[in-house]
């Protein structure tokens, strides 16, 4: 015999009262010596910003400053296309593709200027976890870019994991990350950051 259902109390949502998101407290300050993961945004914990590929230019860029993010994952029925940073909105790419394609720049779209997903590189959260924030601040550097992606292997496949943003790294550490410089692949930063 079962026991029957009742009915929970219901009341009114309070004034001010705010919406749960989920959250991943990174320390406000670290050193080059600390552990890397101090850095990562886990995206195990903090939901990844994303758009469509049809959104326009100034779409992905309001969504990043209202996000708070200068890097947003472009998907599409749940699948990965690829990303779009805050460099490629404000680089020469808009502009190209308006000349390339005889149109005008508030008609380019994200797909038209985002970084495909099989052209994505990205660094192991195998090698991440035993890695410090020195080190991939010494990545970051010798790619020349702003954020680096960390893949983990799951049984269902390969995940992006986490990102290193420098903007994040550098408020951790007190002091900007300078990250222009020569970029090499991140097949060669592994055997790099293996020693």
């Amino acid at each position: 015999m079962s026991i029957p259902y009742r009915s929970l109390s219901i009341s009114l949502v309070q004034p001010g009262t705010d919406l749960m998101r989920p959250g991943q407290a990174l320390p406000e300050q670290a050193g080059a010596e600390s552990p890397a993961l101090d850095a990562m945004t886990d995206l195990a914990q903090t939901a990844a910003a994303t758009i469509g590929p049809d959104a326009t230019l100034t779409r992905a860029e309001e969504h990043m400053r209202h996000s708070g993010v200068r890097l947003l994952f472009v998907m599409d029925m749940g699948r990965l296309l690829g990303l779009i940073t805050l460099t490629d909105l404000k680089g020469s790419r808009p502009m190209q593709v308006t000349r390339d394609m005889d149109i005008a720049l508030g008609e380019v779209r994200v797909r038209d200027i985002m970084t495909p997903a099989g052209r994505l590189e990205a660094m192991s959260l195998h090698d991440v976890e035993g890695a410090r924030i020195g080190d991939v601040v010494e990545t970051l550097k010798r790619t020349g870019r702003q954020h680096a992606l960390v893949v983990e292997r799951t049984p269902k496949g390969a995940a992006i994991r986490g990102v290193f943003s420098a903007s994040r790294i550098g408020r951790q550490l007190g002091k900007p990350v300078e990250t222009s410089g020569i970029a090499y692949t991140f097949a060669e930063l592994e055997a790099a950051l293996r020693h």
